[in-house]
């Protein structure tokens, strides 16, 4: 059985912490932008929605050079506002089931691929790696992983940001994603192979690995 589903992709950001002057998801990875990297696995989906804010013109370009049926919505308060408010901006007439993924997100193909599968709400976490992730409780219920709880101060795992989740449960509550979705955990996990890009030495540690998962 099929669901019906929104992919909506947030890049509206500046990436200051990154400093390279164009927005993140134009970031160069084993031969193409991130972006594309994104757009590549989407292929099998009609709806398919791009946030835009810093850099869209650019984004925008990349975007249609590969793919023309790609739904652009602006957040024109990017410099003052998250991820959150960019995925509601996507969201709108949106099918039953929306997929959020990052624009700085850069995820092996395989695991996104088998993510994309799913037919029931799902988070993405893995081991926790980045300088200030937001930490995830992992439960086991009935042999499966679920999400239990979220909180910045310590963990093992952290959460991706990769979610997909019915359209109805996304609000405009709190200044994160997670903020708005916490009231709705658990959440079933799977474990995603992943690495997210805000810093330089991220960007080099990134490379890095895309170099054993892009081949």
């Amino acid at each position: 059985m099929s669901i019906s589903k929104t992919i909506v992709i947030s890049c509206a950001g500046v990436g200051s912490r990154l400093g390279f002057g164009h927005t993140k998801a134009l970031l160069k990875i084993a031969g193409k932008p991130l972006i594309i990297h994104h757009l590549e696995r989407l292929r099998q989906f009609d709806d398919v929605r791009i946030v835009v804010g810093f850099n869209a013109k650019d984004l925008m370009d990349v975007v249609l050079s590969y793919r023309k049926d790609v739904i652009f919505v602006f957040n024109h308060n990017y410099l003052t506002t998250s991820t959150l408010q960019s995925l509601n901006s996507g969201v709108a007439f949106a099918q039953e089931f929306i997929v959020s993924l990052d624009g700085d997100l850069l995820v092996a193909p395989d695991d996104l691929d088998v993510f994309l599968e799913e037919k029931k709400e799902v988070m993405g976490y893995i081991k926790a790696y980045s300088d200030e992730p937001v930490y995830t409780t992992i439960e086991k219920q009935g042999g499966k992983n679920y999400v239990t709880g979220f909180n910045r101060k310590s963990g093992n795992y952290e959460w991706t940001g990769l979610i997909q989740i019915k359209k109805n449960k996304i609000t405009n509550q709190g200044k994160y994603v997670y903020n708005a979705i916490k009231n709705h955990l658990p959440f079933r996990a799977k474990y995603i192979n992943c690495r997210e890009i805000d810093t330089p030495d991220d960007y080099k540690k990134a490379l890095a690995w895309a170099k054993n998962i892009f081949k």
